[in-house]
Parts: structure tokens; sequence; C-alpha cells
């Protein structure tokens, strides 16, 4: 069995596969033994995929690589994290040491110009006035209260200058003799002295001190004198403390100096020399104890006037390498050199931050190397596996082809021998036959007409699981190709006295693009379906635009919804439907027609044509087809689209078929972008509605719209008198299409109000009187054959003369879905025409049946086949020289035997070389009939062959039609035969009909020209 869907490959590969081991096989081997060739010949080339020891190889080294790299980027990322740390804590440690070191500066440069202030005021007080205004009291006492400027000076003195000469008198006026700083002891002779004479009480110990006996102080205070800035001693052992200090000396002088004097200027005004202990310690601590977080570094103070040799001022002797910062320092003294080192109080704790990154990277890095061994595996297994499903889809396409191959052949082989019996049938039929012999040809031909169908359908539905179906897209009358289809389904649905009608809304365009062969497909199985599974009630066809039937919805929700709640209440008795029985979902009873009707009504009076909008390029139409039938059991109606799948096995042994209609059209609907659905009820019918959506054409006049129709009949008007609404409007639709203007009514009262201009028409409209022109009369107007009485009692209501004069009384014709002899005679004794217009309704079987009742145009007899044309086949085909070349006799036959019958000269040729010959210009043949597979030139090449020949005559008029007969319906198609300069297409087994609508296009336009 074929596979149930309708994709491009029926199922999955599993399911290619399991065909390949079962069914396909089988197709291969009958493949082989029609064709003569094995299936590895026919199987394309292909390059095996081989193992890939070359993907393993470079797999693992790309993971040996990626683990590398992520260690190496682990340790890397450590490295970098840990450095940045260690730079992050250098730069906070240097801002802190640097701020206490600034902070230092700052300090002492305040208490240094204290210092410097007092030198001032000495000079001023004691040196510049006469007599001095300073004395050692009053020295002390000043020293004593401006303290709190100088916190960090453990006490101030000055030292005068002495010189030699001066000493004996200076010793005299102060009362004691200068004495040796190191002895004290009185100071042996030199040159010059300083003795302390003003001294703070806390240093009061230092009075009478020769300043200048000591060595280093002896340096100081001459590099004082000579540069006349402060200078500074190296650390000292403070007297009475543990703290080490420094001394910061000042010169005084006795006159104003300007800046730029030299240093023998300045040792000549010099009048003496302010000193001052800093406790150097107290100053650090002091400082570090204001500051935040002091206990997090170490901070030492040096002096590195001597480098090699450094002097620690303050802070903890630190031996260790850690981490550690230096600052400068700058005291005002540019000989002496300071400085300070901090370091953290504790060690360095580890880099937890970047351990733990790099340790995540590095597992992250590790987990996706496993993941990546674990795919390298995993894709070794795939393509180990994708090599075995290369070979299982190898051994799948192999079937696949070999079925299709199959499929074309056995489609070749059996159509064409079909071709021949059902084709020299239709001959014997055409002879004399008595009844028994006709009744015997008729059945085998209607059996072999089963049996092609049949083939159709399978043919149909391996290419769409093959996905080799295509549409077409060309220009058709949608109209015309339901009138067809009534016309097929006309004798069956009399013969089982079911009303079949169809209803296009005017909103539908008149002319679409698309394929009208897979449309035409489509009607033909549903209508098909409901016509085998109804015995009573109707057949319904309608086809609306989605747009339209969206707007009636949506606009009239509320009516709806009580109609579909209240309706079945108030119908139990007569369904107000197309024949009065009920349906299965009521979308076509007269409620929800109405307002299609009208709504269609209203669009038309806002537009010229249609409510088709013209920036829309498509039109998505909605197409029903309602039956009064069984219906579907609720249990299998998920099956319904399942291909060869039926309702039961009763069902087949009935109704016969096999099953696959219905999914054939859903695949073909779904090509179509639309979707197929139905609603169906047991006992009650079914009813299955598909949208499509197809192309506008381009906008062309009526006449060339409707070329079949006559236009003879616009203008003139007719009262259709049916008891059914819905009915009513379908006939109404129909004259429309003619031109007729047309009055519906529904009862007695109501066509003499008509008549009498005296009543609205159905959807409310006001109407004046109607000078019709003929009546038509449903013969189930209000019930069986309750039409017949119609005339009888018009003629009494015009005998009492409410319709005036007899003069006025229109034609009455009758309206039937099937009539015999007697019914016959009975209308025409009633007052009927002798014309009855047979159901289905069909445009140009109307217009036939109204040209001859009202004797215009070229009416015909009612009941005989009405061509689409004015030319008839056998005017056409007269005389006309036709080859048909074919590499089977019997075909030969039948062809030319068709084509004789009609009066054409026809010629054969048994195969593409010959054809050529006949055909090379100049030659007599007006068209040609050409098979596709015949043996050394096909039919292909024969037709390329024949154009090139054309070519180079290069004269338009040897441009011979030629249309291609094949039996394979797979590989020969359409556009294949137009891309090798063919003109049309003509598919085995083919009938009389068929020859003639192949060739008659080209044969009428020549007959123009001429």
């Amino acid at each position: 069995m074929l596979t149930q869907s309708c994709g491009l490959l029926g199922g999955s590969m599993s399911d290619s596969i399991h065909h390949t081991t079962g069914f396909s096989r089988l197709f291969v081997k009958w493949s082989d033994k029609f064709t003569g060739t094995s299936s590895m010949e026919q199987q394309p080339h292909r390059q095996t995929l081989k193992p890939s020891k070359l993907g393993g190889t470079w797999r693992t080294k790309l993971l040996i690589l990626w683990v590398l790299c992520g260690v190496i980027g682990s340790i890397w990322l450590f490295l970098s994290m840990k450095t940045d740390i260690n730079e992050r804590r250098k730069e906070i440690l240097a801002s802190m040491c640097d701020e206490r070191a600034r902070m230092l500066q700052d300090q002492f440069e305040v208490s240094m110009n204290h210092v410097h202030a007092l030198a001032i005021l000495i000079s001023t007080f004691h040196h510049r006035k006469q007599p001095s205004a300073m004395n050692q009291k009053t020295f002390a006492e000043y020293a004593a209260r401006t303290s709190f400027e100088r916190p960090l000076v453990s006490g101030v003195s000055y030292a005068q200058r002495v010189l030699h000469a001066e000493r004996e008198q200076f010793e005299r006026e102060q009362g004691w003799s200068i004495k040796n700083m190191e002895t004290n002891e009185t100071s042996s002779e030199q040159d010059e002295y300083a003795p302390v004479i003003f001294s703070q009480d806390t240093v009061s110990y230092i009075a009478s001190l020769d300043m200048m006996s000591g060595k280093e102080d002896r340096e100081n205070i001459l590099r004082a004198r000579a540069s006349g800035r402060a200078v500074l001693t190296s650390p000292f052992r403070l007297l009475n403390s543990t703290h080490l200090g420094v001394v910061l000396t000042f010169a005084v002088y006795k006159i104003d100096l300007p800046s730029d004097s030299t240093p023998e200027e300045r040792i000549q005004a010099t009048a003496g020399y302010l000193g001052g202990a800093f406790d150097v310690e107290s100053l650090v601590k002091n400082l570090l104890r204001q500051l935040a977080g002091n206990q997090a570094i170490t901070v030492n103070v040096y002096d590195m006037t001597n480098s090699s040799e450094p002097l620690r001022m303050y802070g903890p002797d630190v031996t260790d390498d850690e981490i550690s910062h230096i600052s400068l320092l700058d005291f005002g003294d540019p000989v002496r050199k300071h400085e300070m080192r901090c370091r953290y109080n504790q060690r360095q704790p580890p880099p937890w931050s970047a351990i733990t990154t790099s340790a995540g990277i590095l597992v992250i890095v590790l987990l996706v190397g496993h993941i990546f061994h674990a795919a390298i595996i995993r894709i070794a297994k795939v393509e180990d596996d994708f090599r075995k499903m290369e070979e299982l889809k190898g051994q799948a396409e192999a079937a696949d082809i070999a079925k299709s191959q199959f499929l074309a052949t056995v489609s070749h082989e059996i159509r064409t021998p079909m071709n021949g019996v059902l084709g020299m049938l239709q001959m014997l039929m055409d002879t004399e036959l008595d009844p028994t012999q006709l009744d015997y040809a008729c059945t085998a031909q209607a059996s072999g007409k089963a049996l092609i169908k049949l083939i159709n359908e399978v043919l149909d539905q391996a290419k769409i699981e093959s996905g080799k179906i295509e549409l077409e897209a060309v220009p058709f009358d949608l109209r015309d190709i339901l009138d067809d289809v009534l016309s097929l389904f006309s004798g069956k649905s009399r013969e089982n006295n079911v009303e079949l009608a169809v209803f296009v809304s005017d909103q539908v365009p008149d002319f679409l693009i698309g394929d009208p062969g897979r449309f035409r497909q489509i009607i033909i199985n549903l209508v098909g379906n409901s016509i085998k599974f109804t015995k009573q009630g109707h057949i319904f066809l309608c086809v609306y635009l989605a747009e339209q039937m969206k707007t009636v919805m949506e606009n009239n929700r509320e009516t709806l919804s009580k109609w579909q709640t209240e309706g079945l209440k108030n119908c139990s008795s007569s369904w107000k439907t197309l024949s009065g029985y009920e349906t299965a979902d009521g979308r076509n009873s007269w409620e929800t027609f109405k307002l299609v009707v009208s709504n269609a009504k209203h669009l038309q009076s806002g537009t010229s044509e249609n409510c088709v909008s013209d920036t829309s390029a498509t039109v998505r139409l909605i197409v029903s087809v309602e039956d009064t039938g069984i219906g579907i059991p609720l249990d299998k109606q998920k099956h319904v689209f399942v291909p060869f799948m039926q309702v039961d096995s009763s069902t087949s042994r009935k109704y016969g078929g096999t099953g696959i209609g219905l999914s054939i059209s859903r695949c073909l609907v779904e090509l179509m972008s639309g979707e197929l659905n139905f609603v169906s009820r047991p006992g009650v019918g079914s009813t299955f509605t598909f949208s499509i959506v197809l192309r506008k054409a381009q906008t062309r006049s009526q006449e060339d719209l409707n070329p079949s129709l006559p236009t003879c009949l616009k203008g003139r008007r007719a009262i259709v008198v049916d008891g059914r609404a819905v009915r009513a409007a379908v006939t109404k639709s129909h004259l429309q299409r003619l031109g007729v203007q047309v009055e519906t009514v529904h009862d007695f009262n109501s066509t003499l109000a008509a008549l009498l201009g005296e009543r609205n028409d159905d959807i409310g409209n006001s109407s004046g009187a109607v000078n019709a022109d003929v009546i038509i009369v449903d013969d189930e107007a209000w019930g069986p054959g309750t039409g017949l009485a119609f005339p009888q009692i018009l003629r009494e209501s015009m005998g009492k003369g409410k319709l005036g004069t007899p003069k006025y009384l229109p034609k009455m014709i009758l309206l039937a879905t099937s009539i015999n002899n007697s019914e016959s005679e009975k209308a025409k004794a009633a007052g009927f025409l002798e014309t009855v217009i047979v159901k289905p309704l069909r445009a140009s079987a109307v217009a036939a049946y109204l040209q001859q009742a009202l004797g215009i145009g070229n009416g015909k007899q009612p009941g005989k086949r009405i061509t689409n044309g004015p030319i008839s086949p056998r005017s056409l085909l007269l005389g006309k020289k036709i080859l048909v070349v074919d590499d089977n006799k019997v075909n030969l036959r039948v062809a030319a035997g068709a084509l004789e019958k009609y009066g054409a000269s026809v010629e054969c040729a048994e195969g593409g070389k010959i054809a050529v010959a006949k055909l090379q210009p100049p030659h007599s043949f007006d068209a040609c009939f050409m098979d596709v597979q015949m043996p050394e030139i096909d039919g292909f090449e024969a037709t390329r062959q024949v154009r090139n020949l054309e070519t180079l005559r290069n004269n338009k008029e040897w441009h011979v039609p030629i249309l291609a007969m094949t039996a394979d319906v797979i590989h020969a198609t359409y556009e294949e035969c137009l891309r090798c300069g063919m003109d049309g297409y003509v598919s085995k087994p083919f009938e009389e009909e068929q020859l003639y609508r192949a060739v008659a296009p080209f044969l009428e336009s020549q007959k123009k020209r001429l």
C-alpha cells in the first residue's frame, strides 16, 4: 500500500527504508522485467562515504590543543590577576605612604615657620632696638606661651655670635663664662663663640653653652649663616628623653638682607643663631594617630644623608622583603636627605579571586573538553550511522526510481492497449449493432473507462507522494468548468431523482488563473462521492469569495446565531434548503443564503463589476459541496482522507470506489494554498468545503468572457415561480448570467402581485409591474407535481379580470429535475410550452431552451448537445489533412478512425524519422498528432527537428501544430511538451472528442485567417 501522507517523500526516512525492504523490491524486480535493465544501472552515481580516520585524528588533536590552551590560559589568568592584585596593593600602599609623608612635611614646615618667626622676633626686638627689648625672662615667657604653635618642638634657644675679641666684655655683661658644650667647662680660646643667652625653660640647661664647641653643631651653624636657610642636624638622642630628634638652626641677622646676598655678606651680618629641637618620633606618632587605618601599615623614617649607613629616625627595625614603598621627605635642608618607608603590617593574603577565577576557567575548559570528547565519540557514531543511512538511502532512492519507472512503464503498457480497446469499442458502437450487441459494447467501454479512472487515481497518488505533481497557471472560466461537471453527472442525478445545482456568487471573477484540470478533478471527486451516496434530496455546489463570506458572517453574527438555535424548531416539517431536506450544517439554508445574495447586491451597487480588490492580485474562493446522502459515521470520520481507506467493507461492496479520491483532492487543495474540511451527520448528509487561492486574470469584455453564451436574451424579463427560495435564487442566478432580468416569487399570490407591480423582492427592494416575456415554474414549486396546476390557476385569475387582457399572458416554461413523455404531455395540456428545461441548469442549455421558447436567436432542440462554439466538428475537420505518428499500429487505426469520422484526411507514420521527412516544408499537413515514446527518434526529438526545419525556412506559415500523444502521464508533462516545441497534449487512451478539442483551436484560427 502506498503511504498515507501527501508530502514530498511519503513518510519519514525509516518509512522509505521499510519500503525498500518490502514492496519496493518488487518494483525493482518488475521494472527489470519490463525495461530489461538492472536497477543498479539506473541508480545515479554517488560517492560512497568511507570512514574518515583523518576527521577523527584532527578532532583528537583539536581536543588536546583545547585542553593545553585551557591550562595555559588558566595559569596566565592566575598570574595576570595576581599581578593586578599586587599592583593594586602597591598602589594603595603608595597612596597611604605618600599621604603620610605629605602630612609630615606639612606639619614640620608649620613648626619650622614658627621657629623662623621667632628668629625674626629676636632680630627685630633684640638687635635692632637700643637698648634691647628682649631678655631671658621675656624670651622664656614668650616661648612658653607660644609653644602650642610648635607642638613638635621640645624647646628653643638663642645663641649669640661672639667674637674672641668680644668674649671678655660679653662674659662681664652676662655674669657667666662661656662653657664647652661637651665638657660643660669654660670654653677654650677660639675665633668666635655661640653661647646660648636665651632659652625656653624646657631647655634651660643649655644656657651659657657654646654651640660652636660641638663639631656637628659648628658645621650646621656655619651652613645656616652662609645659606640663610634652615639647617638640620643628624638624628640624636634628645636630652632627658628616649626619643630621637634633630635640631633646626636659623641664622639671625642684624639687618635685612636681599635674597641675592652673598655668603660673605650673610656671615658679616650674622648676629646669632636660633635653634629648635624637634622630637621626630612624637611628630610621626601624632601624625599616625590622626589618620584612620594607621594599624594597616608600618611607617619608618630614615635620614639618608649617608646612603650607605641610613639612620633610622622612627619605626621598628624591619628586615623582611615584604612589599614596601618609599616616599621622599623634604624638611627644607638641601644637604640632609630624608625618606619615609611604608610596609603592610600583615603579609599579603592568598589571591583567592585569582585562584577561584582561574580554577573556574580551568574547570569550564575541562568540562568543555569532556563534552567535546563525548561529542567526538557521538560524531563518530553518527558518521557511522550516516554511512549506513546513506547506503539505505541509496537503496531507497533506487527503489523509488524503480517504482516511478515501474509506474510509468505499467501506465504506458496498460494505457496503450486500453487506447486500442476503447477506441475499437467506440468504432464498433458507431456501426450497425442490434440492441444486445450495443449493450455488450457499452458495458465493455464503461468497464474500460472505470479501469482507466482507477489507474489515473493511483498515478495521481504516486505523483503526490513523490512530489512530482505540478500545477498549471493558465486562464480559465470557472463557471464553464462547473457547467461541464454538471453535464457529466446530470444523467446519474436524473436517474436517482436527485436535484443537482450549482451557484456561483456574482462577486467571483469570471476568469481566473490556475490549474483548471486539477480544479475540475477536485470538483468531480467531491460531486462524484455525493452522487454515489445520495439517493434523495439534493446535491448543491456553491462558490463564494472568502472575503464575502467573512463579511456576511461578521455583519450578521446575531442573526445566524439565532437561526442556529431556533431554526431547527421552526423547520421540523420543511427545511429551508434547496430540496427541502435537512442538511449537515445548514450553511446553504435560506437564512444564510439570503444574506449572501443580499451582500452581493449591495457590493455590486457600489462597484461596476466585482467586489474583488483591484490592488490584490489573488482571490481566495470558498467552495462547498452539500448533499443529503447517508452521511459518514462519527467513528469513521477521522479516516476519511486516508488513502485507500473505505468507511467499511460493506460500503466498498455496495458503492464501489477505491477510497483514494478524497485523499487526492485534499492534497491538490493544499497545493493550491487551501484546506479541505467537512461536516457530516449520519443519516442526514455531508458538506465538504475547501478553499483555494487563484490569481485574477486581466479584465475583459463580457463577450470575451463568455463567448459561448448568446447575447440576444439581454433585456428580456422573466418570472421564476418556486416555493423554495434557495432553488429560486439558483435559477435566477443562471438567468442573470444570460442578461435576463428576473423576478422570483414563492407562491401564486406573489406571482399576481409581481405581474401587477404590488410586491417587494426577496431582499426588500420595491419592484414595479413586470412585463414578463416568460414565466418559469418549477414542477415541485410547492410539492411534487404542484407546478403543473399553475397555468390553470393563472388563467382563472385572468378570466376574472385581475390581469387585464389576455395579451399580457407571458409564455410559461416548466422546470423539472427529470420528466418522461407522459409528464411532458400533461405539462403541455396544462398550458406550458412544449419546451421543458431539464435540470441541472447550465447556462448554455438554458440559453438554448429560452431561444427556442421565445423564437429568437439560434434556437436548438432541447435535450441535444449544445457545443461551445458555432463551428461543428465535421465542418471544422472536413478536408483537413492530418498526420498521425505512432509506432503502434492499433493506436494509428484508432486515431485515424476518430479523425476520419469527422471528415479529416489522415495519413499515418510509424516512426519519428518518417514524420520528420513528411513534415519537411513545404508540405500540405494542417496538423500532426505525435506519439512521445517511439524507437530511434522519440516524439520530442522529432518535434525539435521539425521546428528547426521550419526555422530554416524562416516562414511562420510553415508552423504546423504538433500535439503530443502519450500514455506516460508522469514524465511527459505539458511543460516538457512545450519546451520541445509541441503545441498541445493528448493523454491515452483518448476519445474522439478529445482529439477534436485538442486540434480545434488551431484549425479555427486557420479558418479565421482564411
